[in-house]
């Protein structure tokens, strides 16, 4: 996803208005929703098309913060500012009011609500393997 030139600006302004959450969380947005729109088979897409639902934005989060974070994704979104998948929600929102996203008419703030909680989806049945070690 091609970032306009003045993406950090906004980013910077984002954060003035809105300094609950920190500017790496809006370039994770962005890279998750790019991620998404490649796991859907959208990437390719033109117009309405490309567009991703909140709920289908989720999974691809969920999925794309396995893949980068692993089990220490908690950890991250909470330095971050983000605590519950309604975070990610306003983070798209923010977004959108910047002119760096759109929107449909449809989507709205709750569909980000309780879309998953974060200890289930990132922790939960993560094992890490250990090796005996050599003698």
């Amino acid at each position: 996803m091609t970032q306009p030139r003045d993406f950090e600006a906004t980013i910077r302004k984002l954060g003035e208005r809105e300094p609950h959450y920190a500017s790496a969380a809006y370039h994770f947005m962005l890279e998750a929703l790019e991620h998404t729109m490649r796991w859907l088979g959208r990437d390719q897409a033109e117009g309405t098309e490309r567009h991703v639902r909140g709920r289908e934005l989720l999974e691809g989060i969920r999925r794309y913060s396995i893949e980068t974070f692993g089990p220490m994704a908690t950890l991250v979104f909470e330095t971050w500012g983000i605590r519950r998948t309604e975070d990610f929600g306003r983070i798209v929102f923010n977004l959108v009011d910047e002119g760096l996203l759109s929107r449909q008419d449809s989507d709205t703030l709750e569909d980000f609500a309780d879309g998953f909680k974060f200890a289930d989806a990132f922790e939960s049945g993560y094992k890490i393997e250990l090796r005996e070690p050599r003698a």
